[in-house]
């Protein structure tokens, strides 16, 4: 390859001579698909063959998606389960069979012969677009892609039919969260045991008299370490399902000054003055940006940030977004003390916690 054009000291263009009409490459062989028109006939049939294999393929990898389960008892070499590996290896398959067609087809009915192409300047001369794309044409046109429909038919059913799986995968995706999402944990204490507010990991209760002001303490409901104390079923609480209710049950306490605390309003429109203790507030843990858990404390401005895209939150005037990217307040959930001093719930937070999803209705506070 050679440039087109090079400048000279003075800015002007020097011509650049043509490439040498015969560099000594050795005389050009004909491939047998290019001589032999049986040859080339049985050469379509293989790619056709491969794309069509492909199709059977994707049908195997939807028939095994809905007739294996999971949870099958028969397992192959290695312990894989019969699902993972059915829908691997047929997945793989119909991509693979397509690649392998592909590669076929360039290799034995594609165009076969030497080309020159000149480097240029970044921005080609018009003269030059059109032949670039006049060689675009050509190069369909070489491929025998219109010519052949045996090919063309067979390549557009085998990645028609890839489409399917990736429909079908959907499914696993799991159900529809419902009103899931708009409802915690912290509502299910009982009017004669409201559910307790205890340390995150160690799981126990807090004492109001013994948070000073400054301490930020991060923290979970104690039903998900004591379930039978509030008639909930302990598997309710248990592997996923404990995750499940720890990702949008995770609190932090904060105690400040009393009269630092700028009382907002709930869902209803009333206010949020009983919603604190002795200047101590609750606020979800859950990021309203992208769920990131947050705790770094602005111990003067009661300012909460969020580590992962700098969100800050004002723990003092309802948790409202100070900076950043999130678009909603920190959901503040109503606490109080029980008869033993104990700080608990009032009741489940008035709003969803974490990201903004499509369902989620806002309202100002």
């Amino acid at each position: 390859m050679t440039d087109a054009h090079n400048n000279d000291a003075h800015g002007g263009e020097l011509a650049v001579a043509e490439p040498i009409a015969d560099p000594g490459l050795p005389e050009h062989q004909w491939r047998p698909t290019d001589v032999d028109p049986a040859k080339e006939k049985r050469a379509e049939r293989q790619v056709a063959a491969l794309f069509g294999l492909s199709a059977v393929s994707t049908v195997l990898f939807l028939v095994a998606y809905f007739t294996l389960d999971i949870g099958d008892d028969w397992h192959v070499v290695g312990g894989f389960g019969a699902s993972t590996m059915a829908l691997g290896f047929t997945l793989g398959l119909a991509l693979m069979l397509i690649g392998v067609g592909i590669i076929h087809w360039a290799r034995k009915l594609m165009a076969d012969h030497e080309m020159v192409e000149l480097r240029h300047p970044a921005r080609s001369p018009d003269e030059d677009r059109e032949v670039a794309v006049q060689a675009l044409t050509d190069g369909v046109a070489e491929s025998g892609i219109g010519r052949r429909p045996l090919i063309r038919n067979s390549l557009l059913g085998a990645v028609g039919l890839l489409g399917l799986p990736a429909v079908v995968l959907l499914r696993d995706l799991g159900p529809l969260p419902g009103n899931k999402l708009y409802h915690t944990i912290w509502g299910k204490g009982l009017e004669d045991k409201p559910m307790r507010i205890v340390r995150d990991g160690i799981w126990t209760p807090i004492l109001a008299s013994d948070l000073e002001i400054g301490d930020l303490v991060n923290c979970q409901p104690d039903a998900l370490h004591n379930p039978e104390r509030y008639d909930i079923d302990p598997t309710e609480v248990e592997g996923v399902n404990l995750q499940v209710h720890k990702s949008k049950a995770s609190l932090i306490l904060l105690r400040m000054n009393p009269g630092d605390i700028i009382p907002g309003k709930d869902a209803k429109g009333d206010s949020r003055e009983n919603w604190t203790v002795d200047g101590i507030v609750a606020y979800s843990k859950i990021c309203t940006h992208v769920g990131c858990p947050i705790s770094l404390n602005e111990r003067t401005t009661h300012h909460l940030l969020c580590p992962c895209h700098q969100s800050t939150f004002d723990l003092a005037d309802s948790g409202k977004v100070v900076f950043g990217p999130a678009g909603r307040p920190l959901p503040q959930l109503p606490i109080t003390v029980d008869d033993e001093g104990y700080l608990v719930a009032q009741s489940d937070f008035d709003e969803p916690v974490g990201p903004t999803f499509w369902e989620r209705d806002y309202y100002e506070r």
